[in-house]
């Protein structure tokens, strides 16, 4: 199952709107383009492929995409049926062919990856709902290595969802930072680092990054009880608990 990701209007709306909140000089010619955690789907690269990038990295953490080629014809039709350009697939066979046909590159060793991109190469990286599953104690160096290789007129935006994957609400406060950092929950499929808006602003900043907060979501009320929480939480103010999600676009000093 491949979710919205298997539906081609949700990942050219997606990375539309990544797109068209950002400003960087070649965004009307060849760009350099990243997707942080692409997930069961590396269509978005078609996409930044029409939107004119000459090169795209897709970096993840594991090889969770699908290489079924029908799958991304889904996503050229999409394209072709709005007049939009395409590259030329006739003859390939597989998702790599197909990736090396737009000179995007699938990468998969997490911060290892990252590690391989030249320093200042990259002009546009972005994530949908993405930051907040990066382990905690990698979640500095993660947003160090994406200003490394940043241009120094590139920019980032990112879709952060701060909702536990448990219930949509804060059920991952209720548990002590040793059990949820311990390698059995980390590894879990609802795992998320639990970094706090004001927190992951601060972070932001602290890897050297100019920070502009274009939406905050909150909850009207706190959907799981403040006296739930463990004492790691329980402290924090009610403006910084009620963000359930934000948008953010980060730029170099």
């Amino acid at each position: 199952m491949h979710g919205d990701m298997d539906r081609p209007v949700y990942v050219f709306d997606m990375y539309k709107t990544h797109y068209d909140r950002v400003s960087f000089p070649r965004k009307d010619n060849d760009f350099v383009a990243l997707e942080l955690g692409p997930g069961d789907s590396l269509s978005s690269a078609l996409v930044a492929y029409t939107f004119n990038a000459s090169a795209i990295y897709l970096v993840d953490v594991g090889r969770y995409a699908t290489d079924d080629i029908a799958h991304y014809q889904l996503m050229m039709d999409f394209l072709a049926d709005r007049n939009l350009s395409t590259p030329n697939i006739k003859g390939k066979r597989s998702m790599y062919e197909l990736l090396e046909a737009i000179n995007a590159h699938y990468e998969v060793e997490g911060m290892q990856s990252l590690y391989k991109i030249p320093d200042r190469s990259v002009d546009f990286i972005w994530s949908q709902a993405v930051l907040e599953h990066i382990k905690r104690e990698e979640f500095i160096e993660t947003l160090r290595e994406l200003h490394r290789i940043l241009r120094k007129d590139g920019v980032c935006s990112h879709r952060v969802d701060l909702k536990d994957h448990l219930g949509g609400g804060l059920n991952n406060l209720r548990f002590s930072t040793a059990f949820w950092e311990s390698d059995f929950m980390s590894q879990s499929g609802f795992y998320t680092n639990r970094i706090r808006f004001k927190e992951m602003l601060k972070l932001f900043e602290v890897a050297g990054f100019d920070v502009t907060v274009l939406q905050i979501d909150r909850w009207s009320q706190l959907p799981t009880p403040r006296k739930k929480l463990s004492v790691d939480f329980r402290h924090l103010p009610e403006d910084d608990l009620s963000v359930s999600g934000f948008d953010v676009v980060l730029a170099l000093h």
